[in-house]
């Protein structure tokens, strides 16, 4: 996809075939501000529109990655105090993330899940092709590990955004992004892999 604000008119159309929704959102921002610029929808608010139209099913939302800037001196309270799981990047930092993996497994059973996977969820050293850069993420294993372990999930849809080629001459970031959409089309249920 685009940039992140293109997850909003998806959810909203996922919700209405399937309820409220599961949300796997990888990223390096919550993506829950309430406006920049003046609007209330732009690539930092996603989260927060569903949320505020209630296409997020409560205690079905978790958020891995996140670091860096933010909008507000507390980027985590509103996603918080919405009940979501938040999982800042340093908990990740050198580690498997099969374990929470499991955990998010359990926490959503078989609630119809979005995967929202913001390439700059990933280290700029992996991924250097997107507009908003924050170092200390995620690996393209730890990528994979979270989308192959929801395998078996009631997924309903999914997206990957803000890959912008033009900012990364050597190709990769492009490469990182078709490969991880490859991974979530695998995972879609009733996809057979060998």
């Amino acid at each position: 996809g685009g940039d992140h604000s293109i997850t909003y008119p998806i959810l909203q159309a996922v919700a209405e075939k399937h309820g409220p929704l599961g949300l796997l959102h990888v990223d390096a921002h919550a993506d829950t501000a309430e406006r920049a610029l003046g609007e209330r929808i732009f690539h930092g608010s996603p989260v927060r529109r569903s949320v505020q139209d209630g296409l997020l099913a409560r205690g079905k939302v978790v958020q891995i990655g996140l670091r860096g800037s933010a909008y507000d001196p507390q980027p985590y309270k509103y996603g918080q105090e919405q009940g979501f799981r938040v999982v800042p990047a340093e908990q990740c930092w050198g580690k498997s993330l099969v374990p929470l993996l499991r955990e998010v497994r359990a926490q959503m059973g078989d609630q119809p899940l979005y995967i929202s996977f913001d390439i700059d969820g990933l280290d700029p050293a992996y991924a250097p092709g997107t507009g908003t850069l924050e170092i200390a993420g995620l690996t393209p294993a730890q990528a994979l590990e979270i989308i192959r372990g929801c395998k078996g999930l009631n997924i309903v849809g999914c997206d990957l955004v803000e890959v912008a080629p033009m900012y990364d001459v050597s190709g990769n970031t492009a490469l990182l992004g078709a490969n991880l959409l490859f991974e979530m089309l695998c995972v879609l249920p009733g996809v057979t892999t060998r």
